[in-house]
C-alpha cells in the first residue's frame, strides 16, 4: 500500500474521524498531531510518503522541502488556500496539488457577517465595559442601507453577498473575472477596484491569496477608503498590508477592522493588534463548524483515494 502522511494535524481535525478510517482502508496512513518544530522535522516526517495531506497553512511546502521528498507525488490540501505551497516547483517536480473548494463557504460567510456585526455594534467593547461594571453606550453603526464591497467573488464571496443582502445591504464586488451573467445571478454589481474602496461602507476580503493579491490592500488603498469604513478579513493576512492597516486604524482613516487571519499565527500575546479597541479578533476559526469540518475531511479523503486509483479531482496546479 502507498504511504500517506499527515504531518500537521494540530490542532487535530482529521484524527479519529470516519474520513480517516476510510482513508486507512486504501493506504498506509501516518498522522502527526503535534506541530513540527522546524522545517527539517517536517521533511523527516514526509520521507517515504507518496501523498502528503496538508491540514495547516503553517506547514510550508517550498521547493527545498519538495526536492527533499523525491517519492512525493501528491499534496492534498484541506481548504482552498495554497499560498503555503510552491505550486510552480510542485508542477516542475511532477507533484499534483489538490484542494477542497467550497467545503466551508457557508461557515466562513456566516463568520464574516458575525465579525462585521460585532465591529459595527462594538459588541466586544461593550461587553468589556459591562464586565468592568460600567454602563457605557458607545456610538454604533447600522448596516441596513449601507454598501458592502466584497473583494473576491468565489464561493465564500457569493455566500456572504446573500447574507449581506438579507440584512438590507447593497452589495458591490470586485474580482479578476467579472461578468454580467455572474452579477445578475447573484443580484450584485461588479465595480472597479478603486471605486469599491472609495464608495463602500464595509470592505470584506474573501479573495484567495496568491502573488497577484499579496499586499492588495496597501497604504494607497487605505487612503482611498472612507474614514467610517469597516474592514473585514476572513481570507489571508498577506492580502492586507498590516502596517498600513494599523496606521489607518490608529489615525482615524479606518473606523474598525474585524479579523480572522494574521501575519503570525497563533497571534502572539504582544501583538499590537491586541491593544486596539476598534479591532475585533477571532483565532482563524471561521470555517471550523462541525458541518464544514466533516465535509472538508470527506472531500480531502476523496481527493486522495481518487488519486491513488488513478483519477484526479479538484486539481490546483497543472
Amino acid at each position: 500500500m502507498e504511504s500517506v502522511v499527515v504531518p500537521d494535524d494540530f490542532p487535530p481535525i482529521l484524527s479519529g474521524t470516519a474520513a480517516l478510517k476510510k482513508l486507512e482502508q486504501h493506504a498506509r496512513v501516518t498522522v502527526y498531531t503535534q506541530r513540527a518544530s522546524s522545517p527539517e522535522e517536517l521533511v523527516r516526517r514526509l520521507q517515504g510518503a507518496t501523498v502528503a495531506v496538508n491540514i495547516r497553512a503553517y506547514s510550508k511546502f517550498d521547493e527545498p522541502l519538495l526536492r527533499s521528498c523525491p517519492g512525493m507525488k501528491m499534496i492534498a490540501v484541506l481548504g482552498v488556500g495554497t499560498d503555503n505551497i510552491d505550486l510552480a516547483a510542485a508542477s516542475r517536480l511532477g507533484i499534483q496539488v489538490t484542494n477542497t473548494p467550497g467545503f466551508s463557504a457557508v461557515s466562513v460567510a456566516e463568520h464574516t457577517l458575525a465579525l462585521l456585526m460585532a465591529a459595527a455594534r462594538k459588541i466586544p467593547e461593550h461587553e468589556r465595559e459591562l464586565r468592568a461594571g460600567r454602563w457605557t453606550r458607545l456610538p454604533m453603526t447600522q448596516l441596513h442601507g449601507k454598501r458592502v464591497g466584497i473583494i473576491g467573488f468565489g464561493n465564500i464571496g457569493r455566500q456572504f453577498a446573500g447574507l449581506a443582502k438579507g440584512i438590507g445591504m447593497e452589495v458591490w464586488a470586485w474580482t479578476f473575472n467579472p461578468s454580467p451573467q455572474r452579477a445578475e445571478a447573484a443580484g450584485i454589481q461588479f465595480v472597479e477596484f478603486d471605486r469599491l474602496l472609495s464608495q463602500s461602507d464595509v470592505v470584506a476580503v474573501t479573495i484567495k491569496a496568491s502573488e497577484k493579491t499579496r499586499g492588495l490592500l496597501s497604504r494607497q488603498a487605505f487612503e482611498k477608503m472612507k474614514p467610517s469604513c469597516i474592514l473585514v478579513n476572513t481570507a489571508r493576512a498577506s492580502i492586507v498590508d498590516t502596517a498600513a492597516m494599523m496606521e489607518a486604524l490608529q489615525t482615524g482613516k479606518l473606523a474598525a477592522a474585524a479579523l480572522d487571519v494574521y501575519d503570525r499565527e497563533p497571534l502572539p500575546a504582544d501583538d499590537p493588534l491586541l491593544s486596539l479597541s476598534n479591532v475585533v479578533l477571532s483565532p482563524h476559526n471561521a470555517g471550523m463548524t462541525p458541518e464544514a469540518i466533516e465535509r472538508g475531511n470527506e472531500m480531502l479523503v476523496e481527493n486522495v483515494i481518487s488519486f491513488l486509483q488513478g483519477k484526479l479531482i479538484n486539481p490546483v496546479n497543472g
